[in-house]
């Protein structure tokens, strides 16, 4: 009786545990070798250079949608390829270039807000994942909504 117990507590778990998230992109593509050996130099590394790492949206009404680019340049030596961006809300989405970004070139990530629902003073911050130095990479976004009435 524990032996079948067992077994299918076994089989439940490797049924959840092989969920298939085909839609990311894989953070298998980030190479940090840094982060197993830290004599390594930075000098080859991909690097963000950002020309802001925050954007303040001022004064919103409750429902618009705010976008902005956060624009970056790669300063490093080898390929920048952006593997993740998570939002901290789902009201928040970021879109970014799957593309690796050369040497020298430009990108940008775009972070969307909805303000449906949001009321008051709101900070969202973007995370990136990438093959730099540190891997992740914060960016931050700021508004303070209004009501339709109080326009």
């Amino acid at each position: 009786m524990k032996t079948k117990i067992f077994f299918l507590v076994l089989v439940t778990f490797g049924l959840f545990a092989c969920k298939n998230n085909s839609e990311k992109l894989s953070t298998d593509l980030v190479n940090n070798p840094n982060s197993a050996d830290t004599t390594i130099s930075n000098e080859n590394m991909p690097q963000f250079q950002f020309e802001t790492d925050l954007h303040d949206f001022g004064k919103a009404i409750e429902g618009e949608i705010l976008t902005y680019s956060f624009k970056f340049k790669n300063s490093g030596k080898s390929d920048l390829v952006i593997a993740n961006a998570s939002a901290t809300c789902g009201c928040t989405v970021p879109t970014f270039s799957k593309e690796p970004i050369r040497p020298g070139e430009e990108g940008n990530v775009t972070v969307t807000f909805n303000t449906k629902g949001k009321m008051g003073f709101q900070h969202k911050t973007v995370t990136l994942v990438a093959n730099t130095q540190p891997s992740n990479y914060v960016l931050n976004i700021k508004a303070t909504v209004h009501s339709p009435e109080n326009n």
